[in-house]
C-alpha cells in the first residue's frame, strides 16, 4: 500500500533525505523537475512538446524552484516558456537563484524563454499570449493553513485560475494546487484548481478530504529519491486492491460450511407501528454475499418469515440473552447495532451485551444503534474489552461518541480520528470519503474507493455485515475493515453506470462482482 503523509511527515522525509542520506536539496529539486517534465510531456505525448507555450508562475520557495528545474527541461524539449517571478530575486534562496542564473543563460542563447518579474511587469505579455498549458509552483506542502493569503500569492493563484477558466488549458500543480492544506485539505480563500498535481515522493493526506479531490484533478507521483523507509512506520497507507485480496478468504475445494466463517448478527427492531428490520436484513445479506459460511440473526422472531424469505440461508433466533449468548460461543465474529433502536431498554440491552465475554471474546463489529449506545460513555471506563472490537460510525455518530462537531470532525477528520482510537485504545472506521482505518495501538489506512454510490439508506449495513463476514473467514479485525471498505466502495461502482440511481440492493449484487474482479485479474 502506498504511503499517504502528512505536511510534517513529508518534511521530516525530505529532512532525513538531505542530512542522514546526503542526498542535497539540489538534487532533490533537479529530480522534481525532471520527473514533472517527463508526466508533463505525457499529457501532450501524441504530438510532443515541440513549440507548446507554457506559462510557470513560481512562488518564492522550493516549489518555486522546482518550477524553475521544469521550465529547464521543458526548454530542452522545444517548448516555449514564460516565466512569472511573483518576488523580487533578493527573496529568492541561494538553491532558487542558482536555477535562474541557469535560466539566464538559456534566455541569452534563444528566444523560446521569457522572464518577468513581478505580476504587474507580466500582465500585458501574459493577455496577449495563448498558453498551452499552465504550471502552478507557487506554494508547496509547507503552506500553514490561513484563511487570507498576501499579496502577491493572491495575484498568482488568481491569474493561473483565470486563464484556466478562460482558456481551458491544462492547469498543473507541482506537489500540491497553491492555497490547499496538505494535511487536512482545506483550502485558504484562494487556491489553485488543478487538472493534474504532479505529488512529490508521496501522496498526501490533503488530496483525500475536504476540497482536495476537487481541486487536486488527477494525481501522479514522482520519484525524487526520497525512499519510503524514511517515512514513519505509523504513517497513513492507501488501500488498494492487492490490500483487499490479501485479507479475503476464499474457501477451500475441501471445505465446509462451519470452517469459512461463522457470523452472527444481532440486529433489527419491529413494533406495532415501525420496523427496522430492513437494516438487519441488508447486513445479513451482506455477510453471505462476501462469503462467510453460516449467518445466524437474532432479531424480533415475529420477523423471521420475512427474513427467511430475503435470506432464506440465514438461521433465525429471536433477541433473547441467553439464545444469543449461546450463539455467541459459536461464532467466529458478531455483529452488533443495525436497526437495534434506541429506546432506553434497547440501550441497556446493548449495553448488558458488551459486557459479556462470550460477546467480546469474539471479533465484534459495533454499528449503528450500538454506537449509539455507547455515546455519552467514557470507554475506558466503560469496563468493555475493546481490543478485537471495531467501531463503524460515519460523522454524526463519531460526533456523539466524542462530543465534537461533525463540521469539525470533517475539517480535521485524520487527527480526531487518530486521537480518539489511541486515547480510547478502540479500533475505528470512519465512514466518508475518504473511510479512515485506524487502530487502537497501531495501524491507520485510508480507503479512497467507491463514489457517492455509496452515499444511500443500507450502504452502511451492507458494510457491516461484509467487515463481519471477511473478520469471521480469518482477517484481523481491523484489516477485515479495511478490506471491507475497499471491495464495498468498488461495488458501489460496479452496481450502476449511473451513481446517483445506486441503492442498497445494487451494491449488494454486486458485491461478487467486485470480488470476481480482484481475484480474475490475480489469475
Amino acid at each position: 500500500m502506498l504511503p499517504v503523509v502528512t505536511a510534517a511527515e513529508m518534511a521530516r522525509a525530505d529532512s532525513a533525505a538531505i542530512d542522514d542520506l546526503h542526498i542535497g536539496a539540489i538534487r532533490i529539486m533537479e529530480l522534481a523537475g525532471a520527473r514533472t517534465s517527463d508526466l508533463v510531456r505525457e499529457l501532450f505525448e501524441n504530438e510532443g512538446i515541440d513549440g507548446i507555450v507554457f506559462l510557470l508562475v513560481c512562488g518564492k520557495g522550493n516549489n518555486g524552484g522546482d518550477g524553475l528545474v521544469l521550465a529547464r527541461h521543458l526548454l530542452n524539449h522545444g517548448a516555449q516558456v514564460d516565466i512569472l517571478l511573483l518576488y523580487p530575486e533578493t527573496d529568492l534562496s541561494p538553491i532558487n537563484r542558482n536555477a535562474l542564473d541557469i535560466l539566464d543563460g538559456y534566455k541569452a542563447l534563444t528566444g523560446q524563454l521569457r522572464i518577468f518579474h513581478g505580476h504587474a511587469e507580466a500582465l500585458p505579455f501574459v493577455r496577449e499570449t495563448h498558453y498551452d498549458a499552465l504550471i502552478d509552483a507557487i506554494l508547496g506542502t509547507g503552506l500553514k493553513l490561513r484563511r487570507q493569503l498576501s499579496s502577491p500569492l493572491r495575484e498568482g493563484i488568481d491569474l493561473l485560475n483565470g486563464i484556466h477558466e478562460r482558456t481551458g488549458s491544462p492547469l498543473i500543480a507541482l506537489d500540491i494546487p497553491s492555497g490547499l492544506d496538505a494535511t487536512s485539505g482545506v483550502t485558504s480563500e484562494r487556491c489553485v484548481l488543478a487538472d493534474m498535481t504532479v505529488s512529490m515522493a508521496f501522496l498526501k493526506t490533503g488530496f483525500f478530504f475536504n476540497d482536495g479531490p476537487r481541486h487536486c484533478g488527477e494525481v501522479r507521483i514522482a520519484e525524487i529519491s526520497i525512499p519510503e523507509f524514511l517515512i514513519d512506520p505509523s504513517a497513513c497507507r492507501l488501500t488498494d486492491k492487492e490490500f483487499a485480496a490479501e485479507h479475503f478468504t476464499l474457501r477451500e475445494p475441501e471445505g465446509a460450511k462451519h470452517q469459512s466463517g461463522k457470523v452472527l448478527i444481532i440486529a433489527g427492531s419491529q413494533s406495532d407501528n415501525a420496523s427496522m428490520l430492513g437494516a438487519a436484513m441488508l447486513a445479513v445479506k451482506a455477510a453471505l454475499k462476501t462469503g462467510a459460511g453460516y449467518v445466524c440473526a437474532a432479531i424480533p422472531i415475529a420477523g423471521a418469515g420475512v427474513l427467511h424469505a430475503y435470506a432464506p440461508e440465514a438461521v433465525v433466533i429471536g433477541q433473547e440473552m441467553d439464545a444469543i449468548l449461546e450463539k455467541a460461543g459459536w461464532a467466529d465474529a458478531v455483529l452488533i447495532g443495525c436497526g437495534l433502536g434506541r429506546n432506553p431498554e434497547t440501550v441497556d440491552f446493548i449495553r448488558e451485551l458488551l459486557r459479556k465475554p462470550e460477546i467480546t471474546g469474539c471479533k465484534l463489529v459495533l454499528d449503528a444503534d450500538a454506537l449509539f449506545a455507547l455515546s455519552g460513555t467514557a470507554l475506558p471506563a466503560s469496563g468493555i474489552d475493546f481490543a478485537n472490537t471495531i467501531l463503524t460510525p460515519h460523522y454524526g455518530e463519531f460526533s456523539r461518541l466524542c462530543g465534537i462537531p461533525a463540521d469539525d470532525i470533517a475539517r480535521n477528520a485524520l487527527v480526531l480520528a487518530t486521537d480518539f482510537a489511541r486515547q480510547n485504545r478502540v479500533n475505528l472506521l470512519l465512514k466518508g470519503h475518504p473511510t479512515l482505518i485506524v487502530g487502537g495501538d497501531e495501524g491507520l489506512m485510508l480507503n479512497d474507493s467507491g463514489t457517492e454510490a455509496l452515499s444511500t439508506a443500507g450502504s452502511g449495513d451492507i458494510l457491516a455485515g461484509m467487515i463481519a463476514a471477511i473478520a469471521a473467514k480469518g482477517a484481523a479485525i481491523l484489516d477485515a475493515a479495511a478490506a471491507a471498505a475497499w471491495f464495498h466502495g468498488r461495488a458501489g461502482d460496479l452496481a450502476n453506470d449511473i451513481s446517483s440511481l445506486v441503492s442498497a440492493n445494487d451494491i449488494l449484487d454486486a458485491i461478487p462482482a467486485a470480488v470476481q474482479e480482484i481475484f480474475s485479474l490475480e489469475e
